[in-house]
């Protein structure tokens, strides 16, 4: 090696650790990806977002992927929506970078992205399980799949604990008794309660607001439309300006860190993105899911989604003598409410139908609650 080489390796060492020192970051870079093409706000919004996120990120480097703009990032070129994704598959299948943050992209069912959102009541994270895409066919099957993603994705940004709650939309009850059941049979995971008064891991939108649970359980376009009220309530809704985005997807045997941006988003979530994915890939995402499916399927996974209620009888009930009721039984869906009702007729209790503050009800006279229980339970309706 020429004296001239040696002096300019020794001169590159010495930037390097320079940069060390100032940054101080010493070890090896996590290298993510962000494509500039597709985004309502046009190419160099989404840099301006990869930029910053560099600028905040000094143990992370930022690579671009697609039209070659005015910057000092690595930028890998790529013209069309469609040439930057097979260039970021081949960047993510050859090791090159650890994750990428793009637009638009499809993932197939089993697999669905966990976003992250900001609490504006008190600034706190709160993870979004699930936000697009899907995780199973069936409902409730693919929320109580989401849980598994979610808690996943909290483990890999280092919460070793995270909390779960189940929003109050339809399917959540039997999530609650799915989820319940695979924690009596070995599968370690913690609910939270609400923070109002009647407890429990159903949430209230207060408790989305408060970000009372680390992850919040719900349908992926539920998520959807969460993580853009979350992300643009201060803008009228055309600029994405707060949050992480929709997140990486995430599977039982997903092997890309691919995090998804609304084509509303700017910036600032762009480079929350981008810290996102760095965050899950040092956390080794796609193993922690790995394991965590594992642990679930170990549980009973595939019987317990598979359960089905047992099914109410076509013939005539007959509808017992009417009392006062004031009894509620909650925990029902609303789409089982009147077959719920029928149940306990057959029980030979009278029971009437209602809404209550966290939901479906039935409602029964208060001697005749804990027979009307047993009935439902027995029927698969309540857990």
């Amino acid at each position: 090696m020429s004296n001239k080489a040696v002096k300019e390796l020794l001169k590159d060492v010495l930037f390097e650790v320079a940069d060390a020192i100032e940054t101080g970051s010493f070890g090896e870079k996590i290298k993510v990806g962000i494509t500039l093409l597709g985004s309502e706000h046009g190419e160099k919004e989404l840099l301006r977002g990869a930029e910053l996120a560099q600028r905040q990120n000094p143990d992370v480097e930022v690579v671009c992927i697609g039209p070659k703009l005015e910057t000092e990032l690595k930028t890998y070129e790529a013209n069309t929506e469609e040439e930057q994704h097979k260039m970021m598959e081949e960047l993510l299948d050859r090791k090159e970078i650890a994750a990428c943050v793009t637009m638009h992209y499809s993932f197939p069912i089993g697999v669905s992205t966990v976003g992250k959102v900001v609490a504006p009541a008190n600034g706190k994270d709160l993870i979004i399980a699930n936000t697009t895409g899907t995780s199973a066919t069936d409902r409730v099957e693919a929320m109580v799949r989401n849980a598994m993603s979610g808690i996943a994705t909290a483990k890999a940004c280092g919460i070793k604990d995270p909390k779960v709650g189940i929003l109050n939309v339809e399917g959540a009850r039997a999530v609650e008794r799915a989820l319940i059941k695979l924690k009596d049979a070995g599968y370690e995971f913690s609910f939270t309660e609400s923070m109002r008064s009647d407890g429990g891991a159903v949430m209230r939108g207060n408790d989305l607001l408060a970000a009372t649970p680390d992850i919040m359980v719900m349908d992926s376009l539920t998520g959807n439309v969460m993580m853009k009220m979350f992300s643009s309530y201060t803008t009228g809704g055309s600029y994405e300006a707060s949050g992480y985005g929709y997140g990486p997807g995430v599977g039982s045997d997903y092997e890309r860190i691919i995090m998804i941006l609304s084509r509303a988003s700017g910036a600032p979530v762009a480079a929350g993105a981008i810290s996102y994915a760095a965050e899950v890939a040092k956390g080794n995402l796609c193993e922690v899911a790995k394991s965590e499916f594992q642990a679930a399927k170990k549980a009973g996974l595939d019987s317990v989604v598979e359960v089905k209620k047992a099914a109410v009888e076509e013939e005539e009930v007959a509808v017992p003598p009417k009392k006062s009721v004031t009894e509620e039984i909650p925990g029902i869906e609303i789409l089982d409410l009147d077959d719920a009702a029928k149940v306990v007729w057959k029980a030979g209790i009278y029971a009437e139908t209602g809404m209550g503050c966290t939901g479906p009800v039935v409602l029964v006279a208060p001697e005749d609650r804990d027979k009307a229980e047993e009935a439902l339970k027995e029927a698969g309706y309540i857990g």
